[in-house]
């Protein structure tokens, strides 16, 4: 049995759990009228409750005590400081240094100059590009953008300019393509302009083979739809932290921003990975989406355990997923401009704390990383809200609301009615079918509005919670080692499409080639 799962505050949490079985959150209500406003918490525009989850003030005391011993206030201060806790690849993890406003940080190895060349590089292309000084090679003005990327180059710019898509006013259009499949760059090039596009190549290593093949086939559409003289180079900016590999492929220096490594792909949206969103809606109000992540950032690194907010978060987390077996949770935000959110906050929480050993290269023995998803309501209400209700899984679920904009009465209405439904549940005598059995935990954030600033403070809220959770299951949440075999595996495979010596591969690989080759062949 691994030390954790052996150590006090686990055991005592382990007790506590035993005790707790037959209690009813809503009986909790009854004996302490105050529940709602202990078990809630506000800082700058979000507001937090966590009234309706199976916890009780014992409960947050017992996870408290398991964030001290886990050393979580120390962790926050080494990450801070700029320490090398991404052990596996000796790296500090500086996303925070993407939105700092501090004279220096960290104190050893100062990046801000860096971080704020890349940024006004940024403001002055963004101008260029809004106000219609930047032309294409026919010397037409940029309407459109297309960013190619995949996982962190694409998620977080896509879900931003989605979600704040009412304050994309006065720029271009802006696509994203991440996919392999040709038929997703396809569609949206049918609907541009060559000699209008400009396409964003991101890629930290400019290694991503999604990504480049993607590039190639636009360089194609460009050569083979702009006038003879054009130059198609004229319709690219990259960012990479190769700068190198991006001017091979035809990018002009000053048309690369960099990128360093002490950025991991899922937290980089902060950084000239965020260009595309930018560029839709303007470098003041990308501004206030680093604000907002800076000051949330500020909370987290100051604010007391048992009243910071991500700390709760996490500690939630690990009590349902270690606790009470739940092995999914489900983000639901009642906005439609939100819907990209679950499939961002999946990457960051699984592609952080989808590990199997510890810190020491050890195998842990409790579960890590629940699996993220979800949908936007009121449309999820309609295909999986059943399974939440009335099925035999327990799964934890975070409601977002927007407290202002078009149309929030209703979808306020419907987020707290499940929330309180999950909670409260019905009886109907005769009829079981009927009976919803309740005491199924979720947890409400409200936004005072989808602006870029309170987006900014949700998404840092949601890095520092996968964090604190990584420290307390003794995994490091900064390195993916798991996301390149697969790729790996499949740069060997594919000779054999092509009637190549096959590799040395299992009888069901071979199979399934030769089956999709003789396919094709007919």
């Amino acid at each position: 049995m691994s030390a954790l799962r052996q150590s006090p505050a686990w055991r005592a949490l382990a007790a506590h759990r035993e005790q707790f079985a037959g209690t009813q959150v809503r009986d909790l209500f009854t004996a302490d009228p105050d529940r709602a406003s202990r078990l809630s918490l506000e800082f700058g525009e979000l507001f937090l409750d966590y009234s309706r989850n199976l916890v009780t003030p014992d409960t947050m005391r017992l996870l408290a005590a398991l964030a001290d011993q886990a050393r979580v206030a120390d962790w926050i201060r080494r990450m801070f400081s700029g320490e090398p806790i991404n052990n596996t690849e000796n790296q500090p993890a500086l996303h925070v240094a993407l939105r700092s406003d501090r004279a220096q940080f960290p104190d050893r190895g100062d990046v801000l100059p860096k971080v704020r060349e890349v940024l006004s590089r940024m403001r002055v292309i963004v101008d260029q590009v809004r106000s219609g000084a930047l032309r294409g090679s026919t010397g037409k003005p940029v309407r459109s953008v297309v960013n190619l990327g995949i996982g962190g180059s694409d998620l977080g710019p896509r879900m931003l300019t989605r979600a704040l898509r009412t304050y994309c006013v006065g720029g271009p259009q802006v696509r994203f393509v991440a996919n392999a499949d040709p038929s997703d760059l396809e569609a949206v090039l049918h609907e541009l302009d060559p000699e209008t596009t400009l396409f964003i190549v991101a890629s930290k290593s400019f290694t991503t083979e999604e990504t480049l093949d993607n590039a190639r086939r636009a360089r194609a559409w460009l050569a083979e739809s702009l006038p003879r003289d054009a130059a198609p180079q004229a319709h690219f900016f990259a960012v990479t932290a190769y700068v190198d590999r991006a001017r091979e492929f035809g990018i002009a220096i000053e048309r690369i921003l960099p990128i360093w490594e002490w950025v991991g792909g899922r937290f980089s949206v902060w950084s000239a990975v965020g260009l595309p969103v930018a560029l839709a809606m303007g470098m003041d109000r990308f501004d206030a989406l680093l604000k907002g992540a800076r000051d949330m950032d500020a909370h987290f690194h100051t604010a007391p355990l048992e009243r910071n907010m991500p700390v709760i978060m996490a500690l939630l987390s690990v009590w349902y997923t270690n606790f009470w077996d739940a092995q999914t949770q489900a983000v639901i935000p009642y906005s439609e401009d939100l819907r990209e959110l679950p499939a961002y906050l999946q990457q960051l929480e699984m592609e952080s704390n989808g590990k199997h050993v510890d810190r020491d290269g050890r195998e842990v023995d409790y579960p890590t990383a629940p699996v993220v998803w979800g949908a936007s309501g009121t449309s999820s209400q309609h295909s999986f809200h059943q399974l939440l209700h009335q099925g035999t899984h327990l799964v934890p679920v975070d409601f977002i609301i927007a407290a202002a904009g078009t149309g929030t009465d209703v979808l306020a209405a419907n987020a707290i009615a499940q929330s309180a439904a999950l909670m409260s549940g019905r009886s109907v005598h005769g009829a079981p079918h009927r009976t919803h059995p309740g005491n199924r935990p979720s947890s409400v954030i409200v936004l005072e509005r989808l602006s870029p600033e309170a987006l900014g403070q949700l998404l840092s809220l949601y890095e520092h919670k996968v964090f604190v959770e990584g420290v307390i299951w003794n995994i490091n949440s900064f390195d993916q080692w798991g996301v390149e075999l697969g790729k790996t595996l499949a740069r060997e495979l594919l000779p054999a499409f092509r009637g190549e010596a096959s590799p040395d591969s299992d009888p069901a690989t071979r199979a399934l080639i030769e089956r999709i080759r003789r396919l094709r062949a007919n």
